[in-house]
C-alpha cells in the first residue's frame, strides 16, 4: 500500500529553507541521518580510526606500483608513464574518500559498512595493479571504491542545500567517469589504458568544472591538510622501504655511508613538508581544496619515484658499479625537482606571493640537484652530493617558512 497523501505533504513541509530535510518519517524509514563532521573537544576535525584503517590498503597499493619497476635499471618511458598513471589512479581513489570525509563524516553503522566495502575494493585494486591492463581486478576494484563514494554522496545530498550542490557536482562528473570505467571491462586489454585515461580525465576535470559550487562549501582547514600530509608520509615510508630493501644484511662501511645518505634525502623532504604544515601556512586559502590537493598528485608521484631511484642507486653501489646510466640519475633529479616545484606551488597557494627569497631557494635547489645528476656519473659521490644539497635546502627553507609564518 502507498503512503497517505497527508504523510507525503508533511514530509514536504519538513524541508527547511536551506534545503535540508528535517528528521521525520522519511528519514526514519530509510535510516538516514544528515552527515555531520565529527570534531574533538577543541572543535578541530581530525582523522578517525576508520580513515586510518582505509589508508592501510593504499600502502600496499603503492608497493604494487613500485613493483612494476622492479628489476629494471632504466625503465622505458612507457613503463614510467604506466607506473605514474597507475599511481594517479591509486591517489585519486584515496583522495575521493578524503574529500567526502572532510565535509561529512557521520561515523554511523551505514557509513562504516560502506567504507569497509570500499576497503575491499581497494584491496582488489591493489591486487590488480601488477596485472594491469590484462587483469580486470584493477577496474573492478576502482569501480567498487568509486561506487561507494557515489552512494555516500547520494546519502549526503538531502542533508542541506550546500550538500546538495556539492553532491550534484561529484555525482555528475564521477558518475560519468564510473560508467567509462565500467565500459572498459568490455574492451580488449590493449585498449583499456586509453579508456581509463579518458575516465580519469573526466574525473580529474570534475572538481575544476564545479569549482564555483564547491568553493561555496569549503573543506575543513585542519582535516584536509592533515589527511594529505598523512598520504605524503605514507609515500615517504614507501621510499624508505625501498632504501632498506636495497641494503644488504651485513653492509660494509661504504655501503652503510651510502644508506645513511639515501636516508637523509627523504628525511629532508619530510623535514620541509612537516615544517610547512606545522606553520599553519596551508590553512589560509584552502576554500574547496582542489588546488591544494592537485598539487599533491605530481608531488606524491615524484616521491614514489624518488624511493625507487634511491633503491636502484644503492644496488649499483653494492654491485661496485663505476657509473650509473644518465637516465637513472635524471629520474632521481626529476623526482626531487617535482617535489620542489610542488612545494613552491603550495607556498604560493598559501601566500599570494612566496617572495623572491623563496623562489631563489627553489631555483638554487633545482639547479644544484640537476647539475649533480648530469655531471657526476659515479653513484657514491653523486648520492653524497645530492644528500648534502637536500640537507642544506631543508635547513634554509625551513627557516624561511618559520619566518614567513611569524611575519603573517
Amino acid at each position: 500500500m502507498g503512503r497517505p497523501a497527508s504523510a507525503i505533504i508533511e514530509d514536504v513541509r519538513r524541508v527547511r529553507a536551506d534545503g535540508a530535510l528535517r528528521p521525520g518519517r522519511l528519514a526514519a524509514r530509510f535510516a538516514l541521518r544528515p552527515p555531520r563532521r565529527s570534531a574533538d573537544e577543541t572543535g578541530q576535525r581530525h582523522a578517525t580510526w576508520l580513515e586510518l584503517f582505509f589508508d592501510l590498503v593504499f600502502v600496499l597499493a603503492m608497493g604494487a606500483v613500485v613493483g612494476r619497476l622492479d628489476h629494471v635499471l632504466v625503465p622505458s618511458l612507457p613503463t614510467l608513464l604506466a607506473a605514474g598513471g597507475l599511481f594517479v589512479v591509486v591517489q585519486f581513489a584515496w583522495a575521493g574518500q578524503v574529500f567526502y570525509d572532510t565535509r561529512y563524516d557521520p561515523d554511523d553503522t551505514q557509513h562504516r559498512l560502506l567504507v569497509l566495502v570500499a576497503v575491499a575494493g581497494a584491496g582488489a585494486l591493489t591486487l590488480g595493479v601488477s596485472g594491469a591492463p590484462h587483469s580486470v581486478l584493477l577496474p573492478v576494484g576502482y569501480l567498487v571504491v568509486r561506487g561507494v563514494l557515489l552512494l555516500l554522496y547520494l546519502r549526503a545530498r538531502p542533508s542541506s542545500a550546500a550538500a546538495r550542490e556539492v553532491a550534484t557536482v561529484y555525482l555528475t562528473g564521477f558518475g560519468v567517469g564510473w560508467l567509462i570505467w565500467l565500459a572498459s571491462l568490455a574492451v580488449p586489454a590493449s585498449v583499456r589504458p586509453a579508456v581509463w585515461a579518458v575516465a580519469m580525465t573526466v574525473e580529474l576535470a570534475t572538481p575544476w568544472l564545479g569549482l564555483r559550487r564547491l568553493s561555496r562549501s569549503p573543506v575543513d582547514v585542519v582535516h584536509l591538510p592533515e589527511r594529505m600530509g598523512q598520504f605524503a608520509i605514507i609515500v615517504l615510508g614507501s621510499a624508505l622501504a625501498n632504501v632498506l630493501a636495497a641494503v644488504p644484511i651485513h653492509p660494509g662501511p661504504r655501503m652503510a655511508a651510502a644508506a645513511a645518505a639515501a636516508f637523509a634525502i627523504p628525511a629532508s623532504v619530510w623535514w620541509v613538508y612537516t615544517t610547512f604544515i606545522n606553520t599553519g601556512l596551508a590553512l589560509t586559502r584552502l576554500r574547496g581544496g582542489q588546488r591544494y590537493a592537485y598539487l599533491h598528485l605530481p608531488m606524491s608521484t615524484g616521491l614514489l619515484l624518488l624511493g625507487w631511484s634511491l633503491g636502484e642507486v644503492l644496488r649499483q653501489i653494492d654491485a661496485n658499479a663505476r657509473t650509473i646510466p644518465l637516465a637513472l640519475r635524471l629520474i632521481l633529479a626529476a623526482s626531487l625537482v617535482a617535489w620542489m616545484l610542488c612545494g613552491l606551488g603550495l607556498n604560493w597557494l598559501s601566500a599570494r606571493s612566496p617572495g623572491t627569497r623563496r623562489i631563489a631557494l627553489t631555483g638554487g635547489g633545482i639547479g644544484a640537484v640537476t647539475a649533480i645528476a648530469v655531471a657526476v656519473p659515479h653513484p657514491f659521490p653523486m648520492l653524497l652530493l645530492v644528500a648534502a644539497t637536500l640537507g642544506g635546502y631543508a635547513v634554509l627553507l625551513s627557516r624561511h617558512l618559520v619566518g614567513m609564518a611569524k611575519a603573517s
